[in-house]
């Protein structure tokens, strides 16, 4: 099997790669641009991949507030043409959203599962959210895959790090951090989604999966374990997001949960704490080997 994987050096589609095994195909914008839409069909005519993958994004929240018109071009019309290819040549496509399609219910407390009703709240959410309609309307043999909070060791290429990153980052500064405490999610490690992703990818998995570690927590909370877990002492205290004043609004609860995959057989990833630790022994390790 070939697998042609957009976005391949981003941090999700660094540790997606080595999980689909010597099949996979690494694209990066050079070859595919979902913003130049001429550059889809040329570069797939010539791999001509059982499986393509779309790890690739325009993913600059705040943004996207005043670059609405490119978020839209990337997230949804260069995927439109994408998912158009995919079912002229029947291939099956594999898509990456987001938990920020959700925000809307701003009294939700329970997990979302695939059968809840999206609402989101930004322009980012609006065109990830397009992007999964144009994906399900235009190629049938289709899997899109939902998660949340992502970090991993490669960082997000284009936002030059993570979460985990930037707290680490800006603590080593000696410099007082704030965040928000009234967002709750589920971070999600890359290594433990691209694992489980393969899994459901290799077996041909239809339709909508939510896919993330675990249990949930605040964004304070977050940062919290961060700290604790290396052992680091910081200045933190947390902050409303009405405070924080970010120019595109979050989902004030974006928990997801899944019942397909329960039903598919696939066992739930394990806790964000436990993952957390993983990756920051991870990342340690490959500090040390630099």
């Amino acid at each position: 099997m070939k697998y042609a994987v957009l976005g391949a050096f981003g941090q999700l589609g660094r540790d997606l790669c080595p999980a689909l095994g010597e099949g996979a195909i690494a694209l990066d914008r050079s070859k595919i641009d979902l913003g130049v839409p001429e550059t889809i069909g040329k570069c797939l005519e010539e791999i001509n991949p059982d499986v393509v993958v779309n790890c690739a994004a325009y993913n600059f929240v705040d943004k996207a507030e005043t670059e609405p018109d490119t978020a839209m071009r990337i997230n949804a019309w260069g995927l439109k043409e994408l998912a158009q290819w995919c079912k002229a040549k029947g291939k099956y496509l594999v898509h990456f959203s987001t938990d920020y399609v959700f925000g809307l219910d701003s009294q939700r407390n329970k997990p979302y599962e695939e059968t809840d009703k999206p609402g989101p709240v930004s322009n980012y959410g609006i065109s990830k959210l397009a992007g999964e309609y144009v994906v399900s309307a235009n190629c049938p043999n289709h899997l899109l895959i939902r998660t949340c909070g992502l970090y991993g060791v490669w960082g997000s290429g284009g936002k030059g790090g993570n979460f985990v990153e930037t707290m680490l980052r800006v603590a080593a500064q000696g410099k007082p951090l704030k965040i928000v405490s009234d967002q709750y999610c589920t971070p999600t490690y890359t290594k433990d989604l691209a694992l489980a992703s393969a899994l459901l990818i290799k077996s041909k998995a239809q339709g909508l999966l939510h896919i993330t570690n675990q249990e949930s927590c605040s964004w304070y909370e977050f940062a919290q374990s961060i700290f604790e877990l290396s052992q680091i002492e910081a200045s933190i205290s947390p902050i409303s997001s009405k405070e924080y004043n970010a120019p595109a609004a979050r989902p004030g609860y974006s928990v997801m949960q899944s019942g397909r995959s329960k039903e598919l057989g696939f066992a739930p990833l394990r806790s964000w704490k436990l993952a957390l630790g993983d990756y920051l022994q991870e990342r340690k390790a490959k500090h040390l080997s630099d």
